[in-house]
């Protein structure tokens, strides 16, 4: 099976193949550097997504991966990182195996292809040239046959004719035998013209064209074995990285199988565990009897005269914000109405009322009573030593010693600084024994450098050392402290009541007992003061620089109300105003008309709009 004797005259069949060849070839090599450019992408997508989700430094997510859980998810993250980098391998080793050595050998290709048929045609031509020889000699031949013909006959009738002298007659025959000589002559020329071009012809049919054609087949059939080949290779690249990508999935599941639920709960304990004791019964409360609003050991209003301790809640240094408590939300508790809403009016219409919608009756109380009532419910506050400490966290401000943190958080922020002194007292004195040595090899050498030139650093790397070790001592100190506190559990009410010796008011020793409250605040403050005075003034002056609350949403008034109870504000059929604090449940929604009215009106006659993000935040 051979091209040049069984496609001996599809010359310009195979011309046309072969370049189908060559386009199949590129467009392979076309789809190859499209799949190594979707490795690349895919790989770089990978790694963006990974780095996307690693923990940032010096950040909280850090912290967050002490947990198993989040360590195999650390881990998934880095397996996943060289995932994408094995699909960089095989988008490199496609490049370099299949894209350069196709493109090289397609340059290679089109240069012999162009070589074997420029050798075709060029055979073409030269039997063309051999044809339209043998073709005008041919024809050559056949018009000096024609002419003798023509010459011989008019030799003949001029040698009949009688009247045609005789040198007439020679002339003709002369021409005749001339034109006789020419023709023998072409005939000699188209003989010899005929044989060589069969020769030629023999030659371009049975030897040439076969040759040529041979080559343009040995030529096709190396593509094809080199784009097979290619595949092959193609294949092979995936293959390779397989048992890596397979180990990547392996370190995934891995990850997966060393999480450890007991000891993520464990870390749970150990992150938020406050080392506060859970509180005490409720004291029963009897309002059977008549309020009297009398001077007592809980009352804020005691009388100067009485002689008994009174709790100063002066200057704003010595204030603590309430645990759970925010200023907005105690000055609601105090102001805000005392009795279910009234219900909404049958009819839209105001005046389907005669009187409007009535308000709360309830009889105004005193602002020191509602303080004192506040002040004598347990449940909602427990000192008032937290305030200073609540509004220099809102401020954003963390005392040195972390007082701020519960217990047991305070000990292992205590700890955790403690050991990043000692690492940095170790640093330092690591600094001071390589400078001591160097001044050293200065002293035996002095060549090599001037010892006096270390003195200054030598100097100052001992003065760091000692200020390190003073900072160390004092957070020991406080952790020694904190760790004395700790276990000793049973001397929590002598320590408490230690603080207030001349005081036996329970109020005041409720707020002692309170300095380890379970709202995450944390103080040592011995109080140094043997009378507490509370004063409404010096009270109010502790918000005096306090945020309003924002809005989270607008209502429109559906009826007219009038606020007539302290804490209620009145409201016109129609009115749009600002909601900032939701209805609790007891039919009450907080409004502000503007930045310096603002109070309690039914939910029922307003129809609110909450803002979505601010309701989720």
């Amino acid at each position: 099976m051979s091209w040049g004797t069984e496609l001996w005259d599809q010359f310009d069949n195979l011309e046309k193949h072969t370049q189908w060849g060559i386009d199949i070839l590129e467009k392979y090599i076309k789809f190859v550097k499209e799949r190594t450019e979707i490795e690349l992408s895919y790989a770089k997508q990978l790694r963006n997504l990974s780095k996307k989700y690693q923990p940032k430094k010096n950040s909280k997510e850090e912290e967050e991966y002490r947990y198993t859980a989040c360590k195999a998810f650390l881990s998934t993250l880095n397996e996943t990182n060289d995932y994408a980098g094995q699909h960089e391998v095989i988008s490199e080793n496609m490049t370099s195996q299949i894209t350069a050595e196709l493109a090289r050998y397609i340059q290679e290709l089109k240069q012999e292809r162009k070589s074997h048929f420029h050798e075709g045609r060029k055979a073409q031509q030269h039997i063309e040239t051999c044809w339209k020889q043998l073709e005008s000699s041919k024809r050559r031949f056949e018009r000096d046959c024609k002419e003798a013909d023509r010459a011989q006959q008019y030799f003949e009738k001029m040698d009949a004719d009688i009247n045609v002298t005789k040198a007439d007659v020679e002339k003709a025959r002369q021409q005749a035998q001339i034109r006789h000589q020419m023709a023998e002559d072409s005939k000699a020329d188209y003989s010899s013209i005929l044989q060589k071009f069969n020769h030629e012809q023999r030659e371009y049919y049975h030897s040439h064209i076969p040759s040529i054609f041979q080559k343009i087949q040995e030529m096709e059939e190396r593509r094809i074995v080199r784009i097979g080949e290619s595949m092959k290779t193609y294949a092979e690249v995936d293959r390779q990285v397989i048992p890596i990508i397979g180990k990547c999935l392996d370190g995934i599941v891995k990850a997966a199988e060393s999480i450890d639920q007991k000891n993520d709960s464990q870390l749970v304990i150990e992150a938020y565990k406050s080392g506060f004791e859970p509180p005490g019964d409720f004291e029963f409360e009897d309002y059977t009897q008549p309020m009297k609003r009398t001077v007592s050991d809980n009352s804020l209003s005691n009388s100067r005269g009485d002689g008994k301790a009174e709790l100063k809640f002066g200057g704003k240094s010595k204030g603590k914000l309430w645990p759970f408590i925010k200023k907005n939300k105690l000055m609601s508790l105090l102001t805000s109405p005392h009795q279910p809403p009234p219900p909404p009016p049958a009819s839209a219409s105001p005046s389907a009322v005669p009187n409007g919608p009535q308000s709360p009756k309830q009889q105004k109380e005193p602002l020191s009573h509602r303080f004192n009532e506040f002040m004598t419910s347990k449940p909602k506050i427990h000192c008032f030593r937290s305030l200073k400490r609540g509004l220099s966290l809102k401020l954003g401000a963390t005392p040195e010693d972390f007082s701020n943190l519960p217990p047991e958080q305070r000990r292992k922020k205590l700890q955790q600084k403690v050991d990043e002194l000692n690492k940095e007292i170790q640093k330092e004195m690591d600094q001071r024994d390589a400078i001591t040595k160097m001044k050293d090899v200065y002293l035996k050498n002095p060549q090599m450098g001037d010892p006096a030139s270390l003195d200054h650093k030598l100097t100052e790397v001992n003065q760091n050392i000692e200020k390190l070790r003073l900072e160390a001592q004092k957070f020991e100190a406080w952790l020694a402290e904190v760790e004395g506190r700790l276990p000793a559990r049973g001397d929590q009410a002598r320590r408490q009541s230690g603080m207030y010796d001349g005081q036996t008011a329970p109020a005041v020793n409720n707020c002692a007992q309170d300095r380890e409250s379970p709202d995450g605040s944390y103080t040592e403050e011995q109080s140094q003061e043997s009378e507490v005075k509370v004063l409404a003034t010096d009270f109010d002056d502790e918000f005096d620089d306090e945020e309003p609350l924002p809005a989270i949403g607008t209502c429109k008034a559906l009826y007219t109300f009038d606020g007539q109870n302290e804490g209620t504000i009145s409201v016109t059929e129609g009115e749009t105003l600002y909601v900032i604090e939701e209805d609790k449940g007891d039919g009450w929604t907080r409004i502000r008309r503007s930045e310096d009215e603002e109070g309690y009106v039914p939910t029922s006659y307003v129809e609110v709009y909450l803002d979505k993000n601010a309701k989720d935040s």
